[in-house]
């Protein structure tokens, strides 16, 4: 074979390679850059959510009147779940209160029609340490808006290793991990064992405490202010609130690293600021039973079920009669009130 010949033959052969690199990412979308749905995509790892989210929302069309922001609990809730608002979860990992603001901007950019705003609030993610740093989601957003982000994406060997898991997982409808997404956007996470959601219990609990808790746990000043700033982020669109519901076990690590003190004005500053908040973050029938979490911390699916219901629908909601209370002013005494007796009777 003289040069020319050989030249020729590597070079068909790496664009055979290329071609086949790029039909096959794009087949697969791991980074859900397109909206195509199949039998062999319908298990889809996270990579980074808010990557994979940012750019979903820009490149693929959305017709969704609910915007719904929160971390990583509540990428659980399915947008299955509400059944009259036609919902898009913008939810990530670690989400920092301080990215509120700059999610919910880029959402209403890329669809200006939501009516309303649902707002997922963690308590351990109103301390210090947790929501003082300034974050928001502006390099993401300049990330996905380059020219050519998408054929880079097609081209990535990254993405195609991303690609490679997908198929192996969609093909068996294998649901092993902690998170992992369908093509309409919602979580699933491994059911575990009861010994093994023990130990994923307890080891949460020590991180709680060890990390979050106790003397790492001062109540954000300016907590009340970065929420009002929400609030009035795009205030033609209704905001709703809701307490992530954390198991009994782990509010107890709460109580016991002396924190039901800021507990309570976490909860009277959410009030302050936008007039209710739905509660679930206290011992009911729903946080008292571990099973329901897959660490104690995050809850699977069909709780996310039940908070949307009961978001959506109110005391008419067919959930369990304790779960989830509207909490305003005229009730909140009241409510701290029946949140320290039941305290008081696991204290005995």
């Amino acid at each position: 074979m003289n040069d020319k010949k050989f030249t020729m033959t590597v070079m068909a052969i790496f664009a055979a390679l290329t071609l086949a690199i790029v039909s096959f990412n794009y087949w697969m979308d791991p980074l859900w850059n397109f909206g195509h749905a199949h039998a062999y995509n319908d298990v889809q790892i996270v990579t980074d959510e808010r990557e994979q989210k940012t750019a979903n929302q820009q490149y693929v069309s959305k017709s969704a009147n609910t915007l719904l922001l929160g971390s990583s609990r509540s990428t659980y809730i399915h947008t299955t779940g509400f059944k009259q608002w036609d919902v898009y979860n913008y939810s990530v990992a670690n989400l920092s209160m301080q990215e509120y603001q700059s999610m919910m901007k880029y959402a209403f950019k890329q669809n200006p029609d939501f009516d309303r705003v649902i707002l997922g609030v963690d308590f351990f993610k109103s301390s210090t340490q947790e929501a003082s740093a300034p974050r928001s989601i502006a390099n993401y957003e300049a990330k996905v808006d380059k020219p050519f982000y998408r054929a880079k994406n097609l081209l990535s060997y990254d993405v195609f290793k991303y690609s490679l898991d997908n198929i192996k997982l969609s093909s068996s409808d294998d649901i092993s991990r902690d998170r992992l997404y369908n093509r309409q956007g919602n979580a699933f996470a491994k059911k575990l064992s009861e010994e093994e959601t023990f130990k994923q219990t307890v080891n949460k609990i020590t991180k709680f405490e060890d990390t979050f808790y106790g003397e790492h746990y001062v109540y954000f000043p300016q907590y009340k202010k970065v929420m009002t700033n929400v609030l009035n982020t795009h205030p033609e669109a209704e905001k709703l609130v809701y307490t992530t519901p954390i198991s009994t076990e782990l509010f107890k690590a709460l109580v016991y690293t002396d924190l039901l003190d800021e507990y309570e004005i976490w909860l009277r500053d959410l009030v302050d600021v936008y007039g209710g908040v739905w509660n679930f973050m206290y011992p009911n029938e729903v946080t008292n039973d571990i099973n329901n979490y897959y660490d104690g911390h995050h809850f699977y699916p069909e709780v996310g079920d039940l908070i949307a219901a009961r978001v959506e629908q109110g005391e008419s909601a067919e959930v369990p009669k304790d779960f989830g209370v509207y909490v305003t002013a005229k009730n909140v005494d009241d409510h701290i009130k029946y949140v320290k007796k039941l305290v008081a009777e696991f204290q005995k």
